[in-house]
C-alpha cells in the first residue's frame, strides 16, 4: 500500500488481475493487453500473473514508491517500529543473488498472510489498524519524502505554471532551450518493493 503515491499499469501482452482493498471493500480487476488500471493511495494491491502478463508500471512522485513510500502488510507484530518492519523486508545488497531472492520470497509470503488476514476481515478496524501502523512506520522518513518530492514532481509542476505564465505574456522564448534526453539502466534486475527492477539514476 503506498501512503502518498499513485500507481498504474499499462498492459502490454498476457493476462493477470490486480487484487484491491479499499475501505470500500475487496475488488478485482483483470488485466488484458489494452488495460490502463491505476489506483490511488492506501489501495492495499495485489499482482496476479495469470498467463505471462507483461505490464508497464507508472508510479508518482519521483520514485518515491522505491524510496519508501509503501507498506507491505505484513502480519501486525512486524508493524510495530521501523527496525522490526526492516528486519524482515530489507534485502541485504551484498548478499548473494540467492539469498538476495530468498529474502525478497520470505517477505513476499509474510505480506500475503498478512493481506489474506486483511481480506477475510470483518469489519474496517483491521483495514484501519494496518493504516494507523503504515503511517507510524514511514513517520520517520515524511522529511526524506518531501525533499525528494520537491526536487522532483513539485518541481515540475512549477516549471509548467510558470511556462504557462509566460505564454499567457505571449513569452515563447523558453522554448528556445528545448533538449532531448536519453538514459540507459545504470542497473538492471535488481530486487525492489513489488518485484525486479531496472535503475535510472537521472530521472
Amino acid at each position: 500500500m503506498h501512503l502518498t503515491c499513485s500507481e498504474g499499469y499499462v498492459v502490454t501482452g498476457g493476462r493477470g488481475a490486480v487484487q484491491t482493498l479499499t475501505t470500500s471493500g475487496y475488488e478485482v480487476t483483470p488485466l488484458a493487453a489494452g488495460t490502463v488500471a491505476w489506483f490511488t493511495p492506501g489501495t492495499i494491491h495485489r499482482l496476479v500473473n495469470e498467463d505471462d502478463l507483461r505490464i508497464t508500471v507508472l508510479m508518482q512522485n519521483s520514485g518515491l514508491p522505491e524510496a519508501g513510500d509503501a507498506v507491505l502488510t505484513l502480519p501486525p507484530q512486524y508493524l510495530t517500529d521501523p527496525e522490526t518492519y526492516a528486519s524482515v523486508t530489507v534485502i541485504p545488497a551484498e548478499a548473494p543473488e540467492a539469498e538476495q531472492e530468498r529474502v525478497a520470497r520470505a517477505r513476499r509470503d509474510l505480506a500475503l498472510e498478512g493481506y489474506r488476514a486483511l481480506r477475510d476481515a470483518e469489519g474496517s478496524e483491521a483495514l484501519a489498524a494496518f493504516h494507523r501502523a503504515a503511517a507510524a512506520l514511514v513517520r520517520p522518513r515524511l522529511a526524506e519524502w518531501r525533499e525528494r518530492w520537491e526536487r522532483g514532481a513539485r518541481a515540475a509542476a512549477t516549471a509548467t505554471g510558470a511556462q504557462l505564465d509566460r505564454l499567457e505574456q505571449g513569452d515563447f522564448s523558453y522554448l528556445a532551450g528545448a533538449a532531448v534526453r536519453a538514459e540507459r539502466p545504470s542497473a538492471y534486475g535488481k530486487f525492489g518493493m513489488c518485484g525486479r527492477l531496472d535503475v535510472y539514476k537521472g530521472m
